[in-house]
């Protein structure tokens, strides 16, 4: 019987030993502006190598995504360890190995597969490898308050082609078991247009200290995106805290609409990473609401500097600088 407080799923902002990124190659999607993406990718390492380490993955790849195709680490309670735990007797990190099929099959992903096998067989990570391989999830479809609650979306995790034919309850219960958690907060709203991914949390709600949710919203009742974004800002008010309470919430707002050749780009100000002494944050040349976005960031993270990386390269490709990245906790790097 696994012991559901053995190990947990850390929140961000807790301690990390380092980030990984894969480097955009001439054989991905970038190959039409790789330098300028190279560019973007400098800067987040810059900002990233100041505060902690750094995992550059070099392995051939279909694309970068880390966040999608990086191993998904849990921590051990170290009360609890060996306490009916089906996995580690010694205390070590487990580093989760799940399938990453291009976001239900719409893109080839056998080469992002295999990088965390590769990382791990290599010794580049420090951890108990756990194969989960049988099950499709990504890391940006998932959002951790580090005391056993998993925030995630009903219109990613029961999207075509992914974990058909388990239904949501068997999906929960699979979450709950894989992350060592005690609840799953669906969020049943919110899609941004041009959004490969069927709606990845990291795209509209993020969680942060003292119960707090960051999550995008619209004013223009014009806007294709209007109509989800407001009712998922509904569903969140009537989301409670374990003890009974509202969150705090905090609205963002969405950048003005980016266009690539036509195409409506999935731009948002929730695609942030939280690091050891900072917050990296997306801003796409629109000064105010770029200002807006990072003021009301630091807000939710005021003991941490507020850092800006322009990502207008990389919603070219429908991601930005959260889906780019996988941080791990202490012991991993």
């Amino acid at each position: 019987m696994i012991n559901k407080k053995a190990y947990r799923l850390p929140a961000e902002w807790e301690p990390q030993s380092g980030v990984m990124l894969t480097w955009p190659h001439a054989n991905t999607d970038w190959a039409p502006m790789l330098s300028e993406v190279r560019k973007t990718y400098d800067e987040m390492s810059y900002e990233i190598r100041r505060r902690e380490a750094l995992l550059l993955v070099g392995a051939p790849s279909n694309d970068t995504w880390a966040r999608d195709h990086g191993f998904i680490s849990l921590t051990p309670n170290p009360s609890h360890v060996g306490e009916g735990n089906n996995y580690s007797q010694t205390g070590e990190n487990l580093l989760l190995d799940f399938c990453f099929n291009g976001w239900g099959e719409k893109f080839p992903a056998d080469l992002d597969n295999a990088i965390n096998r590769r990382l791990y067989d290599e010794g580049s990570v420090k951890g108990e490898y756990v194969d989960h391989l049988d099950f499709v999830l990504e890391g940006g479809s998932i959002e951790s308050d580090g005391k056993g609650t998993i925030f995630t979306t009903s219109c990613c995790l029961l999207a075509p082609h992914r974990n058909q034919p388990l239904t949501r309850e068997q999906i929960e219960e699979r979450l709950k078991e894989y992350l060592y958690a005690d609840r799953v907060l669906w969020i049943d709203h919110g899609h941004l247009t041009g959004d490969d991914t069927d709606g990845h949390i990291d795209t509209l709600v993020r969680i942060a200290p003292d119960d707090t949710l960051l999550y995008i919203g619209c004013d223009d009742p014009k806007d294709e995106q209007y109509e989800e974004l407001r009712l998922m800002e509904e569903q969140l008010r009537t989301f409670r805290t374990t003890d009974g309470k509202s969150y705090r919430l905090k609205r963002l707002p969405l950048p003005r609409p980016i266009y690539d050749n036509g195409e409506r780009l999935p731009a948002t100000y929730a695609n942030f990473l939280v690091i050891n002494g900072a917050v990296l944050c997306p801003t796409y040349a629109q000064p105010d609401l770029d200002a807006e976005a990072l003021r009301i960031i630091g807000e939710a993270f005021p003991d941490r500097e507020i850092v800006g990386i322009d990502c207008r390269s990389l919603i070219k490709q429908h991601g930005s600088l959260h889906c780019c990245t996988m941080q791990f906790p202490e012991h991993i790097l």
